[in-house]
């Protein structure tokens, strides 16, 4: 991981708050635009973001976009129809319409959500191109997702690594090597006082490298770790670091779903639950909508927020991306956020009560765990 000082970080939640500032920088760009993401979706929050992409490719600006060939399929083909008659160069990433046999290749995703405008400013986390409540469990509450906006020199690192992708992933579709423009010039002078460390997870030079921080941060703590996940399945590794930290002292605390989308994988997480709480770890459910963010902070002084969950595929398959920050202004900001929604929309799990559910409950959640690991066993997913 290589630490960046000299930026600025401003914290985003939900795409309320995110897509008014993308859309200011896309309408702000004079010369590239780079945008990767998993869910581009056919809704009032996608039609904003394609509009905007579409004005600035219409003035000349290079723009660039590599959606993920799943995670979009339900988005129809002619929502982005408008966007390259426009002039935006559009690829998808391991398409999968029409393809229903998985595969460890095709289960291999493009999760990573990323935005970057002019080589000056860039934008990733958890949220995607949808409305807040679109594919919601609520009509009252938005989805709970966070997302980071950056300015300064790591901007370089991370400019490298779109481009890389994008250039392997056009040679891949054409079947010869094509370029991907040139890079905007990114300043090395200091914008902000922020250090901070673009991680990404491939299959290639980078298997584990979010989850290594993960570890290195929590066997690193010496206070507090307050982690928020939607789909929450770690390996053994982490989860000994874990209890391992609470054991010693530190508040180990855990935001998960309380309301699932995918209650298969619930289950199986609420398997680990006992061994979690036996150990001192604090777990809350997130209750009125669906939780998406996938954020943690460690004692108050290191801070993360990307797209990466903490479950096997994003672990193990899928492409990720998440910003570190160290800096205590940053991590104090998305701390006091996760508590505002955890004291007024979380349940705390009373360890007690959870030893003593019923027998059939505990069952589910033993069948659930055992099914995922036969089902993602041929497709490379180990064990642990």
């Amino acid at each position: 991981m290589k630490l960046v000082p000299g930026n600025r970080i401003t914290l985003y939640k939900n795409g309320a708050a995110l897509f008014p500032a993308i859309i200011a920088a896309l309408d702000a760009a004079t010369v590239d635009i780079r945008v990767e993401a998993y869910i581009f979706k056919d809704d009032s929050a996608g039609e904003m973001i394609a509009d905007a992409l579409s004005r600035a490719a219409r003035r000349g600006v290079a723009v660039r976009m590599l959606i993920d060939g799943f995670g979009s399929t339900q988005t129809p083909e002619h929502f982005f129809s408008p966007m390259q008659a426009a002039g935006v160069s559009l690829l998808f990433y391991r398409p999968a319409r029409g393809q229903w046999f998985p595969t460890r290749h095709r289960l291999q995703r493009l999760h990573r959500k990323i935005v970057l405008v002019d080589g000056k400013v860039g934008f990733t986390g958890g949220i995607n191109f949808i409305d807040d409540f679109n594919q919601n469990f609520s009509l009252t509450h938005p989805r709970l997702d966070y997302a980071v906006g950056f300015e300064g020199p790591v901007l370089t690192e991370i400019y490298e690594s779109v481009f890389r992708l994008w250039r392997t992933t056009k040679w891949f579709t054409d079947l010869r090597m094509q370029h991907g423009g040139t890079l905007p010039l990114v300043s090395d002078n200091a914008v902000g006082a922020t250090t901070l460390a673009f991680v990404t997870r491939d299959n290639l030079r980078h298997r584990r490298s979010i989850e290594r921080q993960y570890r290195l941060a929590i066997a690193g703590a010496q206070r507090s770790v307050l982690i928020a996940c939607p789909y929450f399945l770690p390996g053994k590794r982490l989860r000994d670091a874990l209890m391992d930290a609470a054991q010693r002292g530190v508040v180990v605390e855990v935001l998960l779903q309380g309301v699932a989308d995918y209650p298969l994988l619930q289950l199986a997480t609420r398997s680990m639950y006992g061994n979690f709480l036996a150990a001192g770890v604090v777990i809350y459910e997130y209750q009125p909508s669906m939780l998406h963010a996938k954020v943690a902070v460690v004692d108050d002084c290191w801070a993360t927020v990307g797209s990466s969950n903490l479950d096997p595929f994003s672990l193990v398959l899928n492409r990720e991306a998440n910003i570190i920050a160290q800096d205590a202004a940053f991590a104090a900001t998305l701390r006091a956020s996760l508590r505002d929604e955890i004291d007024r929309n979380a349940i705390r799990l009373d360890a007690v009560a959870w030893r003593q559910r019923s027998l059939l409950r505990r069952i589910a959640s033993w069948l659930a765990l055992a099914l995922l690991r036969l089902v993602s066993a041929p497709f490379g997913v180990p064990r642990d």
